[in-house]
């Protein structure tokens, strides 16, 4: 089951694995649908380096980024 979830009227892509039983959302849409970038993946890529520099922390992990059609997210 595949489907675009709406917040505020805004699109974001979805995906549910039946296998592990939850759902994945693409960061960009959400990051797009909260902050109101005009460059949403460029705001991802920032906070992910401003977040290690200073906590340590890594929010995403090391890999290819797949493509996402406007029918479902990709994991």
């Amino acid at each position: 089951m595949n489907n675009i979830k709406l917040f505020e009227s805004k699109e974001i892509r979805t995906h549910w694995d039946e296998i592990e039983e939850q759902w994945y959302f693409s960061v960009i849409d959400v990051v797009t649908v909260l902050t109101e970038s005009v460059n949403p993946r460029d705001y991802w890529f920032k906070m992910k380096k401003r977040v290690k520099s200073s906590d340590g922390i890594e929010l995403s992990t090391i890999c290819r980024q797949f493509k996402i059609d406007q029918k479902c997210s990709v994991r």
